[in-house]
């Protein structure tokens, strides 16, 4: 099952708000009303760019929180450390995504393999597509609006867009490695997942919402990928994890697999239908 929160969201079923990750012992993912938390046992190292614990970091929790596409992103951080003191939850160790994705549409698949195993939980929407290296409107670091030097034109098509305009944007992915790797090789995972991501968009047709160039993401896409790190385990350290490893192989198509069906799941409905059930 890998839109395991579809029947919790949508047909009220309460006993289906737990995940229990078997590539990662302890590791539980839940579903709320307005967020999806993974918690894990013990504090793991995580790299990632989530507007709320972004960096370098310990964390034991990730938050994926639900906003409506009108929410106001004056202050982010702000807003996610309300959250976490209304859920009474410790507001360290911990990471916080947004997205407008409804919360059913979360895909979760894993892999596990005798070097580690991996656990990649993704919300994914493309109304604010976009394509990096491409001339669009940008905004520099006081908020001010203008348009990008890239040297690539709008295409003649761009407003024959391949996703309806109403699906919310941002492609939020978390990445739980239980095994060990370097700093290096995690900044390596990120690159691979981040490719692994622009392949499902250009095979699923997403084109940038402002040019109808093919997209490589959204505008305000974001990533936390935790490892374990765990010295008393017999797990080697993992030193590379590009395409041509089994890390990154594992890494990318997971992450190509949930990007995939959590955008079908939004477009045409939990199996693919036909209907969309926005």
């Amino acid at each position: 099952m890998t839109l395991p929160f579809y029947n919790y969201f949508t047909n009220g079923e309460t006993d289906e708000n737990e995940y229990a990750a078997f590539s990662w012992p302890g590791l539980n993912i839940s579903a709320h009303e307005r967020h999806i938390k993974a918690q894990s046992p013990r504090a793991a190292q995580a790299l990632s760019n989530a507007v709320y614990g972004g960096g370098m970091l310990e964390l034991d929790r990730i938050f994926n929180i639900y906003v409506d596409r009108h929410y106001r992103c004056d202050d982010p951080p702000r807003d996610i450390e309300q959250a976490l003191n209304e859920w009474q939850e410790p507001r360290d160790q911990c990471a916080g995504l947004l997205t407008a994705v409804r919360l059913e549409h979360t895909s979760i698949q894993e892999y596990t393999s005798d070097e580690f195993g991996l656990l990649c939980c993704t919300t994914a929407g493309v109304s604010n597509a976009a394509r990096a290296g491409s001339e669009r409107t940008v905004f520099d670091a006081a908020g001010n609006k203008t348009m990008s030097s890239g040297r690539e034109r709008s295409a003649p098509s761009a407003r024959n867009l391949t996703m309806p305009s109403y699906v919310p944007g941002t492609i939020n992915i978390m990445l739980w490695l239980n095994g060990r790797m370097t700093s290096g090789a995690m900044v390596n995972a990120v690159q691979t997942a981040v490719e692994a991501k622009a392949a499902a968009l250009a095979d699923a047709g997403v084109l940038d919402s402002e040019n109808g160039l093919p997209a490589t993401g959204t505008t305000t896409d974001a990533i936390v990928f935790a490892v374990r790190q765990a010295v008393e385990e017999t797990q080697p350290m993992i030193a590379y994890a590009g395409t041509a490893t089994t890390a990154g192989a594992a890494i990318g198509r997971l992450v190509y697999d949930t990007v995939t069906e959590s955008l079908q799941a939004g477009l045409y409905g939990k199996r693919g239908s036909g209907t969309n059930d926005f």
